[in-house]
């Protein structure tokens, strides 16, 4: 799986002009399943997200969680966003070739595995909707943006 991990201040996500999911200071993740992930992957990928240290602290060195914003246990938001065009084929010609990405029932299921995990393991958790034609906005902080993958 993979996720790209943007730091933000706030982000939103809107779907036929209706906000479905959004956060103030936190990750957005754009999130993608490939052919071979299963949820023990997406387990171990959200353990990283959770944990990943892209939040300053005091001597301005990136050394917090979303999961421990201040240095005391403060959570930031998580805005979970499908997007299949992580796993895009860029290697060759002047379009993008989707193989490596799961069939869609298969990443529908861990997209919405990897939600329900991120919500009983985080306390603040918002989503865009899975295969929708989505907006998102966004306000990137620093701007600090991670590929994170897992095999």
């Amino acid at each position: 799986m993979i996720a790209l991990i943007q730091r933000v201040q706030r982000a939103s996500v809107t779907v036929e002009q209706c906000i479905t999911g959004q956060i103030e200071q936190g990750l957005l993740v754009l999130l993608c399943a490939e052919k071979n992930d299963t949820p023990a992957i997406g387990e171990k990928l959200l353990n990283k997200v959770l944990a990943y240290r892209v939040f300053s602290d005091e001597a301005g060195k990136m050394n917090r969680s979303v999961q421990n914003l201040d240095g005391n246990g403060a959570h930031g938001g998580l805005l979970i966003v499908s997007q299949f065009t992580l796993a895009a084929d860029t290697n060759s010609g002047t379009r993008a070739s989707f193989t490596p990405a799961a069939a869609p029932d298969l990443a529908r299921a861990l997209y919405d595995d990897w939600v329900k995990r991120a919500q009983a393991k985080h306390s603040i958790v918002q989503t865009g909707e899975f295969a929708a034609d989505m907006q998102v906005s966004l306000v990137n902080d620093g701007p600090v943006t991670f590929w994170l993958q897992v095999n």
